[in-house]
């Protein structure tokens, strides 16, 4: 449905494999019946050294998801329809009609979560009132 479990933002000096680690020790302890998690191909490198990671602390039993990373071909020529990433992009389009989220106009990363966070309640509520 394209709704939104978590947001993480950080700052532009961080990479976004970096900042994965984020998301996914919060989704490790928040998250008990996740199953799946789609993830671009840039995480792969991210993924593994956080599997390594929760080894060695010896969390690994805790994380029983199915990693699918979505990658282009490299026959791929122009614009291709990647299966379950055109999700990620249409709601990173419903935030764009948002004014603060048109631009990064925030200073803080906190800022940004909240303003993701209150879009996200907006889309949920608007498609609540019509049933």
């Amino acid at each position: 449905m394209g709704l939104l479990l978590v947001v993480v933002v950080h700052s532009a000096g961080v990479q976004d494999r970096d900042g994965a680690r984020q998301l996914l020790q919060w989704a490790l302890w928040h998250l008990p019946r996740l199953w799946t998690i789609y993830a671009d191909g840039a995480y792969v490198g991210a993924w593994i050294a956080w599997l390594e990671y929760l080894r060695s602390v010896g969390l690994d039993h805790m994380c029983n998801w199915l990693m699918q990373f979505i990658r282009r071909t490299p026959d791929m020529v122009g614009f291709q329809v990647l299966p379950k990433r055109w999700i990620v992009e249409r709601t990173f389009a419903w935030f764009g009609k948002y004014r603060r989220l048109s631009k990064d106009y925030e200073y803080l990363p906190k800022s940004s979560e909240a303003f993701v966070y209150l879009a996200s309640i907006h889309l949920m509520t608007r498609r609540l009132s019509r049933f």
